[in-house]
């Protein structure tokens, strides 16, 4: 019987550790799919005050270094714009393969993205993806990756943060 834990049945990868989103040494860390066929990337957000929102992007690449790094495309996410007075995760479209967190003063947010391995453009051997956040100020934010579908059954524990 396959254990009901989720520990057991999916890997949970930090790709930002919380940090103002708005530079590059913010953004997500790469995570391979190699071994998985999904990831669910959720991203919280602490609003301050005079906020400007961050143009979250989703990029692509052939190895966690980020080679050959190019715009993964996606149509939608789901999304909580004040996480202090609901639980519930609107599905929202995405415009351009680009969305702006919600630029309310002193509110928590939170972002899934839904993605599957076979999004990305494995013809050419990519196989690694991030989040991309742009010109966010005056907030934090932290991506965590939750990767599933294990391609073996148990899933291996090899690290997804490396090639």
């Amino acid at each position: 019987m396959a254990s009901p834990r989720l520990i057991d049945n999916l890997k949970f990868v930090t790709g930002c550790n919380p940090a103002a989103l708005a530079t590059t040494a913010g953004d997500g860390d790469y995570v391979s799919l190699r071994d998985y066929a999904h990831c669910t990337m959720v991203l919280t957000v602490l609003n301050a005050t005079t906020v400007t929102g961050g143009a979250v992007t989703l990029l692509q690449a052939s190895d966690v270094a980020a080679t050959g790094a190019k715009a993964l495309a996606f149509a939608k996410m789901w999304a909580n714009t004040d996480t202090g007075a609901s639980d519930t995760l609107v599905e929202t479209a995405v415009t351009s393969n680009t969305f702006t967190t919600s630029t309310t003063n002193s509110k928590a947010l939170k972002y899934v993205i839904e993605i599957e391995a076979t999004d990305l453009d494995i013809a050419n051997g990519f196989d690694c993806l991030r989040i991309d956040v742009a010109s966010m100020a005056n907030a934090v934010g932290n991506v965590e990756y939750i990767l599933s579908g294990a391609r073996e059954k148990p899933p291996i524990a090899r690290s997804a943060i490396t090639d």
